[in-house]
């Protein structure tokens, strides 16, 4: 098949790279056609196996007990590996395992890897399945020790042998180069031509078995940001995880960066997907209101995002997705500023606060500062909390142009909330038609935080600003400039 490699099967005491460990490690290192070393030796974890995997492996606590460690092994292994393509069905999984214990011991050893799934599905594209047990059926390839590292390595190398016997050995050796000059590290169930993907900006979801995403990630380089999913497993649980689970990958290509954010955010709390962890649906928002009466207890309220509506925010500080955070952001304001907390409403009673006996409070608490003085600094501590008001008077829109010119979008917003993005006149105008006054819309904190950024960094390349209202207030002239 390849002038020179090495059949490969790991046994572990689980699925985790980093966190499980080898259990048994077998190999037959194969030069010209001709098998030149066969080893196997059982490998101490120094952790329990556990029941579930000894029962499917065979191999047990006590087996291993006196079995030498991995480190012990490497006299033996490392030869075996020089100058070879290594081969495993799923090579994934064992370069991973292989690739982390070695790391664990100081050796860090740059290996080729050829996959016999991805090889099978070149070979047999209309075959039903893959997997080791579905290639022993459809051959009949003889097997004595399944899920034995050393009876493993034989199925495949029986299986090597009928696939030369069937495609002939020219055609072998052809995948199996076709394969090494690809993209080696792609999962090989993955049934998505990942050199298909476009490499522009947009928004990628990884598909597993289930109806709703495993992932949903976005990039402006979605070819270069999936393959580095691939490339990451080998030290991260979470990236194995999610690319033991994938199946198929679905792109969704945006004009820009800024548009690739907005439907990111939009997607992770419309589907939920498994592995992502930021973006997810708030809730319910909560933010500080500030009383006008500065003789009212508590000065501040906190008001759930029911009451978070365009005509409130003058008054309301902050946007929280939980009450803990807001008091958390509270008190360290109180403390920053010497507040009382206790004319906030963080604290209950009468007379002097705690911070007060502490000499962190002023004394609005017990008459030694004016409650208008204590409500006037209130308001310069909260200053960089407070909620900006929409400037504008209805919706405007974001244009943004792809590098190449050839898609634009025009991304709407009224009130911090994003309407949608329009790719021609007609989406614009049904947009526009949707974005009554009156319309309760909902209000989602990170789109509310990626317009901020993008207003505040308007700047030559990045998308452009396209009133689709009159501004209701625009800035004062400086004075002394034309």
């Amino acid at each position: 098949m390849l002038p020179s490699f090495l059949l490969l099967d790991l046994e572990t005491t689980g699925s985790d790279p980093v966190r499980d460990r080898i259990t048994e490690i077998a190999a037959l290192r194969i030069d010209d056609g001709q098998v030149r070393a066969r080893w196997q030796s059982l490998v101490d974890p120094g952790c329990p196996i556990p029941p579930f995997i000894q029962r499917l492996t065979g191999i047990s606590d006590a087996m291993v007990a006196d079995a030498p460690r991995f480190a012990d092994v490497l006299g033996e292994l490392l030869p075996l590996l020089d100058g070879a393509v290594l081969v495993a069905h799923n090579v994934r999984f064992d370069h991973a395992f292989l690739k982390n214990a070695l790391a664990r011991e100081g050796v860090e050893r740059r290996m080729r890897t050829l996959c016999t799934v991805r090889l099978s599905r070149r070979l047999e594209p209309r075959a039903s399945g893959h997997g080791l047990d579905a290639l022993i059926r459809r051959h009949a390839l003889p097997t004595t020790q399944r899920h034995r590292a050393m009876g493993d390595v034989l199925v495949l190398q029986a299986w090597l042998q009928r696939m030369a016997e069937v495609h002939g050995p020219q055609a072998l050796r052809a995948h199996a180069q076709a394969l090494l000059q690809g993209a080696a590290s792609v999962p090989p169930q993955l049934q998505t031509d990942v050199d298909a993907i476009p490499d522009g900006p947009g928004v990628y979801l990884f598909h597993g078995d289930g109806a709703l995403p495993l992932y949903i990630g976005k990039s402006v380089h979605l070819r270069r940001r999936v393959l580095s999913h691939f490339q990451a497993d080998h030290s991260d649980p979470r990236e194995m995880r999610i690319s033991q689970q994938l199946r198929h990958i679905e792109v969704r290509p945006t004009a820009g960066a800024f548009g690739a954010l907005l439907l990111e955010a939009r997607l992770v709390k419309q589907l939920q997907p498994l592995y992502n962890r930021r973006l997810r649906r708030e809730n319910r928002l909560c933010s500080w209101q500030l009383q006008a009466d500065a003789r009212q207890r508590p000065l501040l309220s906190l008001v759930r995002d029911e009451a978070l509506q365009a005509d409130a925010w003058p008054r309301l500080y902050g946007i929280y997705r939980s009450r803990r955070q807001a008091v958390q952001r509270l008190r360290e304001l109180a403390e920053q500023h010497g507040l009382c907390q206790r004319v906030l409403g963080l604290e209950s009673g009468r007379g002097n606060c705690f911070a007060r006996q502490l000499g962190r409070c002023r004394g609005a608490c017990c008459g030694m500062e004016g409650l208008e003085e204590h409500a006037q600094r209130v308001r310069q501590a909260l200053h960089q909390e407070r909620l900006l008001a929409w400037p504008y008077d209805g919706p405007v829109g974001l244009r943004e142009v792809a590098a190449d010119g050839l898609r634009s979008e025009v991304h709407v917003f009224d009130q911090w909330r994003h309407l949608g993005s329009a790719r021609d006149d007609e989406e614009l105008r049904q947009l526009l038609d949707r974005a009554h006054p009156s319309a309760a819309l909902a209000f989602d904190l990170d789109t509310y935080r990626l317009l901020l950024d993008c207003l505040a960094r308007q700047r030559a390349g990045g998308p452009q600003l396209l009133p689709l209202a009159r501004p209701a207030r625009l800035p004062a002239p400086v004075a002394g400039v034309d």
